[in-house]
């Protein structure tokens, strides 16, 4: 191997060692620990071209280093291929998953799972309503004059509504808005479905068309609004555990995680089923996360993408393992959500 390659080799030892030890490493670990052929002279030469370009660092005058924000991006980007969970994992995975009951209960089971494979915080973004298509309006007579909207999604997404009517209908006018609306809506993506609900008052008769006014006022509400704000997260503590790795910022980040707005900004990078995206350290764009790194990904199918999820730890990390455990999740949330 030529000496670009060795130092990459030195700096994956480096990594691998620090991740899995929490300890500064040193040149006559890396030649006792991994076969790279050469002396410890070498490596500490290597060692020091990698310091030089800001791969390591000495984090105090002991005599091993530990690898920077650029060292771990480095490192992953190099990541040629990911070590696949085993035909076990997987299997436990999928049953798991498979062994929930609705939409809340399989976001619930994945963050638990996500959390547990990784030993970080779990994030599930809900299903973002925008890509979104209705499956069914029901209509619920509650009272003479007061209905239940219910519209379900095809991500099994249930939002439920109270509609007053200032005045009485009868069984068979509720009959007629139930069809009315699903002939209107069903099949259509949210946001389409929202201009045609619009036009309805119009396509009814004179005795009909304040209830179906206030029918359509509270359904654009739902049909416009953006509950996909919504997140499960999961493993909280997990980060509590290595407290050194947070430096003086373990109770930011801890808040930080409370901000739905701050832990969208951190999905909001993994837009694609297909790819995953790692954002070390610096890379995060709210100043809180500088101690974290988060490994994200998009869940859905080919056509459409419901939402995010991924994990967030310190920038100390097992990326292959975690990586690989954030794809196979993802995976099977994306394959249980359109199957349903």
């Amino acid at each position: 191997m030529n000496a670009d390659e060795r130092r990459f080799e030195v700096l994956r030892a480096i990594v691998a060692d620090y991740v899995s030890n929490q300890e500064p490493v040193g040149s006559k670990v890396i030649v006792d620990r991994h076969n790279l052929g050469v002396s410890s002279a070498t490596v500490r030469n290597d060692m020091a071209a990698l310091e030089e370009e800001g791969y390591i660092t000495q984090p105090h005058t002991s005599a091993g280093r530990i690898p920077t924000d650029k060292g771990y991006r480095l490192f992953v980007d190099q990541l040629s291929e990911i070590k696949p969970l085993s035909a076990a994992e997987r299997r436990a995975i999928k049953g798991f998953l498979a062994g929930a009951i609705d939409l809340d209960d399989v976001l619930r089971r994945s963050v638990r799972l996500l959390a547990q494979l990784t030993r970080q915080v779990a994030v599930v973004q809900y299903p973002m309503l925008t890509n979104s298509t209705v499956r069914h309006v029901e209509v619920v007579q509650i009272t003479p004059a007061r209905l239940m909207l219910v519209m379900i999604t095809d991500t099994g997404r249930v939002d439920q509504r109270m509609v007053d009517l200032g005045d009485v209908v009868g069984d068979d006018a509720v009959a007629n808005l139930r069809a009315m609306l699903n002939s209107a809506l069903a099949d259509y993506r949210l946001a389409d479905a929202a201009a045609r609900v619009a036009e309805l008052p119009e396509e009814v008769g004179p005795e009909l068309r304040e209830v179906m006014t206030r029918i359509c006022t509270v359904l654009i509400e739902s049909l416009v609004e953006h509950p996909d704000e919504r997140l499960v997260l999961g493993g909280t503590a997990n980060l509590t555990r290595n407290v050194a790795d947070f430096p003086g910022s373990l109770r930011q980040v801890l808040e930080a995680l409370e901000e739905q707005v701050v832990v969208l900004k951190l999905l909001a990078a993994g837009r694609d089923p297909d790819t995953i995206t790692v954002r070390i350290g610096e890379e995060n764009e709210p100043e809180e996360m500088r101690s974290t790194s988060v490994v994200s990904i998009g869940y859905g199918t080919q056509e459409t993408m419901f939402g995010g999820m991924g994990v967030v730890g310190p920038t100390r990390m097992d990326y292959p393992g975690t990586i690989a455990a954030v794809r196979a999740v993802a995976n099977y949330v994306g394959q249980i959500l359109s199957a349903r």
